[in-house]
């Protein structure tokens, strides 16, 4: 699990570094960004590996029909970080879509698994976007939304995008050797 909790603590520094120590970061210039960007993907890599290797230790057992409503949550999911793209329509509603969509991915995978991983990985992430989400309103409180916007032919472009990203993630998750559509679970 040791793995795991450093690709997990490594993802959660680096995007709270540029909240947390703005001048230093911004000191970086563009090698900082691509510091960044390499340590979040080490992170990625260190949580698979982590949450792969782990041992399988019940903590609870789903509820049936969980499957079929982290299903659910996952469309709505995967819409909304699309949704957090600029220049959507969706994204002139509403703050933080993106950061609402990984709330909803990690609610919708705690749903499904209920092995100490599972918790550590998708508990860490929610509480890890619940916090990214207090740290930039702290620090950039004024946001409103836009009156004058309307859905135009890039939300249509979104919502293909959404699609072909539904098919993939659900693709890599078979790849594993998890089929998410079969089954009661």
């Amino acid at each position: 699990m040791f793995v795991l909790i450093l690709g997990l603590a490594l993802w959660v520094l680096a995007h709270f570094f540029k909240r947390l120590a703005p001048e230093r970061r911004a000191a970086l210039g563009d090698k900082g960004k691509g510091l960044v960007a390499l340590v979040l993907a080490v992170s990625v890599v260190l949580m698979v590996l982590g949450y792969r290797a782990a041992p399988v230790i019940p903590v609870y057992a789903p509820f049936p029909g969980a499957g079929h409503l982290n299903n659910l949550l996952m469309v709505v999911a995967v819409l909304l970080f699309g949704a957090g793209s600029p220049g959507s329509w969706l994204s002139t509603r509403m703050r933080h879509p993106m950061l609402i969509s990984v709330k909803v991915w990690a609610i919708a995978h705690l749903l499904v698994n209920g092995d100490l991983a599972s918790l550590i990985l998708f508990g860490g992430l929610l509480a890890w976007a619940v916090g990214e989400v207090i740290l930039i309103n702290r620090n950039a409180p004024a946001w409103q939304r836009d009156p004058d916007s309307k859905p135009g032919p890039r939300d249509a472009r979104l919502v293909a995008v959404w699609a072909v990203m539904f098919v993939v993630i659900a693709g890599v998750h078979i790849w594993l050797g998890h089929n998410p559509f079969m089954g009661t679970y």
